[in-house]
């Protein structure tokens, strides 16, 4: 889902909580690398996420945090449900003028709407914070799910593209979306998440 590259800008998320009706997003740290470790070890995930490996050992995870604790080219959440994590959710500034929102969930916290609700929280910071006029998403084109998590979120279809998944070591069809601020702005009615400021302590 998300890559660490480095762009002119810094884009951060330290000190930020999102919360939602049901969810807590929160940096993640090396304590949870257990926990991503466990969820994100499933080639059901992994087949539908550009970047992740299969099998997913600790040591990604490690990798991972550590990435993301440098700031650099993303912006990333872990997903909490009843303090538990279950995910993780985020923006990949790769492109610097095409953000992108990508998400995981533990396959045992499929259907239950928390995908479409960490994405909103998501979405909604990343408009509030950032003066981008689009995000980007992508879901592969044998996902419905996730291609229904983003047109919940407002997101349009834009076309078909083949891109590179890890996991599969091939390309694969991709459905490509994109939200503008316009279209967002009308459809905030969906709630707002709260935001907390101040420095995580697990």
């Amino acid at each position: 889902m998300l890559q660490d590259i480095p762009t002119p800008i810094l884009r951060e998320s330290r000190g930020c909580v999102l919360e939602t009706e049901r969810l807590t997003l929160r940096k993640p740290t090396l304590a949870d690398v257990k926990a991503i470790a466990h969820l994100a070890n499933d080639r059901r995930i992994a087949e539908n996420t550009r970047r992740l490996p299969h099998p997913y050992l600790s040591e990604h995870a490690v990798e991972f945090v550590r990435a993301t604790a440098g700031g650099g080219g993303e912006t990333v959440f872990l997903i909490e449900n009843s303090s538990a994590p279950i995910g993780m959710v985020g923006i990949n500034w790769r492109e610097v003028d095409a953000p992108e929102l990508g998400y995981w969930l533990g396959v045992e916290h499929w259907g239950q709407g928390f995908g479409t609700e960490a994405a909103r929280a998501v979405i909604d910071y990343f408009f509030e914070e950032f003066d981008d006029d689009y995000l980007f998403s992508g879901a592969r084109v044998a996902n419905p799910s996730s291609r229904n998590i983003l047109e919940k979120c407002g997101f349009q279809w834009t076309g078909v593209e083949l891109h590179r998944f890890e996991a599969l070591g091939s390309s694969t069809p991709v459905d490509c979306f994109r939200l503008s601020r316009s279209v967002w702005s009308s459809l905030k009615s969906w709630g707002s998440s709260m935001r907390r400021r101040g420095t995580y302590s697990p």
